[in-house]
This record gives structure tokens, C-alpha cells and sequence, in this order.
């Protein structure tokens, strides 16, 4: 008897501590976690993120160069997802059953009960379609989303494109997703923080057929969305244009820019491509044709295209020389420059030229015995410290160095060293005589286009020049990103620059560019005519 009442207590004890495990774990479940709670929640409410419209792109005018255009993420929850028919779905949405299976199979692999992507960037007509139909495809809704567009087919280069993250920049900057875009090249990559915005979400409830049934909780959970900053350019769009036009059919670039701002008012590079080509689903496509076009048009030759200088080169190699008074305004060189069995000649122009002469016919020899008179000066000691010093002076032209664009990828283009010399000359072993060329803008040196109208800048402006960049103002405000209104001085004085001027003007007027001159306004030019080793000469035109 007292046995089996033993047993009782025993057995008892056993139901006891289970029921109370039983109602230990029903109390967690439902009062302290809420995570039954959320996956319940999940399969009534859409978390829908609202992407920000990105800022837009205007020309210094205020003409629109790039606006947004709202296209539709088709999105999957493939928990979710019942018994469909395939085949109109398919047909309205424009893919096949087999890709219908490879998205919903790669979409599952991500996630049975996360949304993911499904289709990117429905068109609205393909959005209007489906919308009346998708009570129909339980399991899928529509994520709404914008996608650049261009009015003008311009400045493709400049105004860059945007592109899907992937996992490294997911992991890089922890404010972008994936799904997220992002500026890939031009003002879109520069000013990507600016542009983009900041993301905000909808919560809905939706109904076993997903139809949206309205915003949860009055919307006390979701966030705004805030747009994208405005960019307006240094652009002038027709100039922009006008320069796309002359160089149609060719190969090259051409950048103007405001010696007084360093504002930049076109720069062209050809060829190129709509840029309208890199939007949307066709993208990838488009970039690969571009990608495997012989004339490259996605490489920017404006800044990232090396070229010899050739004789326009000549002005900075003659201020130089005129700063450290190897030469003066009426200094005169022989009419010919000989170096062992190699001679340069003048072309058909009186000899006896001066410094402005030289520039006005652009006469080789001039600047030949300029650049050695200034390397093996005596004043310098050794070729070596003389050529350092005067390559120091050539940085100072921002060439050499990247001088700064708000753009991406630039190049800083390129002036030998000394130590470049001695590794292939040897020690010792050369001087001015041996790299004679680089005094007529040939030999090793590489110059961007960009850095060429920005010494033009410099020389407009007597011996300085501000920052060359694209853009004028973010939002309302004036651009503060860069420390754009500091002068940045070379080490020529500014007293130097007038046979300079003189002899530029004379180029236009009775010299090597006669064809530039336009009615009575005055320009100062200079022609340049580089050797390429790859086929035909290039032909430069500064002023």
C-alpha cells in the first residue's frame, strides 16, 4: 500500500513538471518571444521598401539632362506561392516557362519566406497588365522603382550610368541591399550620396489572395522615402552638343572650360554612345556590344586618353625658359638644331624669329635650343638637376598630376623623371641633346585633353587656374564639395606671359591657324601636329 501510493506521488510528479513545461513554453512562445508573432505577421503584411526618386541633371541653363522614369520590380515570396498558370503568366510578363522555373528555383535557393526579386523593371504598360491580374499569382507583387532617362543622347561619359550593386559594394557601404542601384561611372558615381537619396519602407496587409488591403497600423510603422539632391551642371548643353557634332565621325575630344571659374562648359570624347543604351534591362546587353566595339566608345579620350603634346606644348616649355631667363621675348636661335646625325629643321617661315615669331610659325629648332639651353645650363650644374627643375616647373602646369575634376578615373598623364632617364640611358649617359624632343611636346610626355584646356586656363589667366569641374550647384546651394575657389599658382610669374599672349594671337592672325579666326574677336591659338606611332599624325588645336 505504501508502495503504490508512492508510485502515485512519483508518476504525479512526472505530469506536474510536464504540464508546467507545457505552460512554461506556451507563456515564452506567446508573451515574451515575438518571433511567432513576426512570421505570422509575415504572411499578412508586405514589407514594401520605397526606393527615393534620384536627383535629376540639368545644364547650366536649367535644361533637363537626366530625369527618372518609374519602371516595376516584380517581387516573390515563394513560400507564398499556390498553383498559377504558368503560361499566362509568362505572356504578360515576356519571359518563358523554362525561365519562369530558372527564376523561381534561384529565388527559392535565396529564400522560402524572404521576398527577392523575381523580374526587374516591368515597363508601365507591362505593370497596368499584370496589376488587374495578380490576385490571380499568389505569392508575387509589384515593388514600384525609377530608372534614368535622357532627353538628349549627350554627354553619355559625363553624365555616367547607374547599376546593381553586387556583394562586395553590399559589403563595403552598409547602406546599400541587394536589389539596390548604384552611379557606376560620371557624376552618377561622384555624386552618388548626393543623387540618391535615402530609402524609406510601407508596411501593408494583404489578404490570402495578396491583394493589398491597406497600410498597417495607419502607417505608424513606415517611413518616408526622401528624394535625391538636384545637380546643376557647368554644362552648356548646346555647346555640348555642338562640339559632339564637329567631331562626329572622328576620333578625339574637345573640353572647354571657363578660365575664370575653372567651370567646365563642354567636354566631348569620340566616339561615343546613347546613353539611353545602358538603362534598364537592356543594359547588360548594350554594354557588352559597346564593350567589344574596336572604336571604343565607352573610353573617355577626354581624361583618360594620353597624347603628345606636340608644338602646343611649346608655350609652357618657352614660359619656363623665359622665368628662369634662359630665354627673353627677343631672345634668337639658330635656324636649324643639329645633334649628331640628326637635324631639325624649320618649315617654310622667315628665320631670325624671336620668341614670338617661334610661337606664330611654330618653328622646331626655336624650341629645341630653348629646352637645351635650359637643361645643360650651367646654373644647374648637371643636365640631371637641370632637366629635375624644369620637369618641376612642367608639374606645376598640372600636367604630370591629377589636377583634381569632379569625375571619376582621371588620369594624371605623364613627364618622365630622372630616375626614368638613368634606368634607361644609364647614369649619366644623357642630357638635353639625348631628349631634345620633349622640348617640342614629343618623346615620353602624356597629356590629357583635360589637362591641355586647363593650361590654357593657366595661361588666360597669367599663371593660375581653379579646379576644371562639372558641377555648379547641389540642390539650391552652390558647390561646397570641393575647395573649388582656391587659386592654384604655377612658377612662372604672371609678367612673363605677355610675348606669349602676343605670339598666340599672331598664330590665329598670320600664323599656322589663320582658319580660326572668326570676324574681329581676338583669339589667342596654337596648332600642334603629334607623331603617332599607330597610324596618322594627331592634330591639336588649343586657344
Amino acid at each position: 500500500m505504501i508502495q503504490n501510493t508512492g508510485q502515485r506521488f512519483v508518476i504525479l510528479g512526472i505530469f506536474t513538471i510536464v504540464v508546467l513545461i507545457y505552460l512554461a513554453r506556451l507563456f515564452y512562445i506567446q508573451v515574451i518571444d515575438d518571433g511567432y508573432k513576426l512570421s505570422a505577421n509575415n504572411n499578412v503584411l508586405r514589407y514594401i521598401t520605397e526606393y527615393p526618386a534620384r536627383g535629376l541633371i540639368y545644364d547650366r541653363k536649367g535644361k533637363l539632362m537626366v530625369y527618372n522614369e518609374a519602371v516595376y520590380d516584380l517581387m516573390v515570396v515563394p513560400k507564398q506561392v499556390k498553383e498559377l498558370d504558368t503560361v499566362e503568366f509568362c505572356n504578360i510578363i515576356g519571359i518563358t516557362t523554362q525561365e519562369f522555373v530558372k527564376k523561381f528555383n534561384k529565388a527559392r535557393a535565396y529564400s522560402r519566406v524572404k521576398s527577392s526579386i523575381f523580374e526587374k523593371q516591368l515597363s508601365s504598360e507591362t505593370y497596368a497588365v499584370l496589376q488587374e491580374k495578380l490576385f490571380k499569382f499568389r505569392g508575387f507583387y509589384v515593388q514600384p522603382r525609377t530608372l534614368r532617362k535622357y532627353p538628349e543622347a549627350v554627354a553619355a561619359h559625363t553624365l555616367g550610368y547607374i547599376g546593381e550593386v553586387d556583394e562586395k559594394l553590399v559589403t563595403k557601404y552598409p547602406y546599400y541591399r541587394a536589389g539596390d542601384y548604384i552611379g557606376i561611372s560620371g557624376l552618377e558615381q561622384s555624386y552618388e550620396e548626393e543623387l540618391r537619396g535615402q530609402r524609406g519602407v510601407r508596411v501593408m496587409m494583404v489578404d490570402v489572395f495578396n491583394r493589398e488591403k491597406g497600410s498597417f497600423s495607419n502607417g505608424e510603422y513606415d517611413t518616408a522615402a526622401v528624394s535625391g539632391q538636384n545637380l546643376t551642371t557647368t554644362l552648356d548643353m548646346e555647346l555640348q552638343l555642338l562640339g559632339e557634332k564637329l567631331l562626329e565621325n572622328k576620333i578625339g575630344s574637345v573640353v572647354a572650360i571657363e578660365p575664370s571659374t575653372g567651370e567646365i562648359l563642354a567636354i566631348v570624347t569620340k566616339p561615343t554612345y546613347d546613353p539611353n543604351l545602358l538603362v534598364g534591362r537592356v543594359r547588360s546587353k548594350n554594354y557588352g556590344i559597346l564593350l567589344k566595339d574596336q572604336l571604343k566608345p565607352l573610353f573617355n579620350r577626354a581624361m583618360q586618353a594620353y597624347y603628345p603634346p606636340g608644338s602646343t606644348f611649346k608655350l609652357v616649355n618657352a614660359l619656363i625658359a623665359e622665368q628662369e631667363v634662359i630665354i627673353t621675348p627677343a631672345t634668337v636661335f639658330p635656324h636649324s638644331f643639329v645633334v649628331g646625325s640628326k637635324s631639325v629643321k624649320c618649315h617654310g617661315h622667315p628665320p631670325g624669329q624671336d620668341l614670338r615669331g617661334a610661337i606664330q610659325y611654330s618653328c622646331n629648332p626655336y624650341f629645341c635650343n630653348t629646352f637645351k639651353a635650359f637643361v645643360d645650363n650651367r646654373k644647374f650644374v648637371t643636365s640631371e638637376n637641370g632637366y629635375r627643375i624644369w620637369r618641376e616647373y612642367v608639374l606645376s602646369f598640372g600636367i604630370g598630376r591629377k589636377i583634381g575634376v569632379d569625375l571619376p578615373h582621371e588620369l594624371s598623364g605623364l613627364v618622365p623623371t630622372v630616375d626614368y632617364y638613368d634606368r634607361f640611358y644609364g647614369k649619366k649617359r644623357w642630357k638635353a641633346s639625348t631628349i631634345f624632343s620633349l622640348g617640342i611636346g614629343q618623346g615620353e610626355l602624356g597629356v590629357t585633353p583635360l589637362q591641355m584646356a586647363n593650361i590654357m586656363c593657366i595661361i588666360a589667366n597669367k599663371g593660375f587656374y581653379y579646379v576644371p569641374h562639372i558641377v555648379k550647384k547641389i540642390g539650391d546651394k552652390p558647390n561646397t564639395t570641393r575647395n573649388l575657389a582656391q587659386k592654384h599658382s604655377t612658377k612662372v610669374d604672371p609678367s612673363q606671359f605677355e610675348a606669349v599672349h602676343d605670339g598666340m594671337q599672331r598664330v590665329v592672325e598670320a600664323g599656322t591657324a589663320r582658319i580660326a579666326k572668326f570676324g574681329d574677336v581676338v583669339i589667342c591659338g596654337k596648332t600642334g601636329t603629334a607623331q603617332n606611332p599607330h597610324g596618322k599624325d594627331h592634330s591639336l588645336f588649343v586657344a
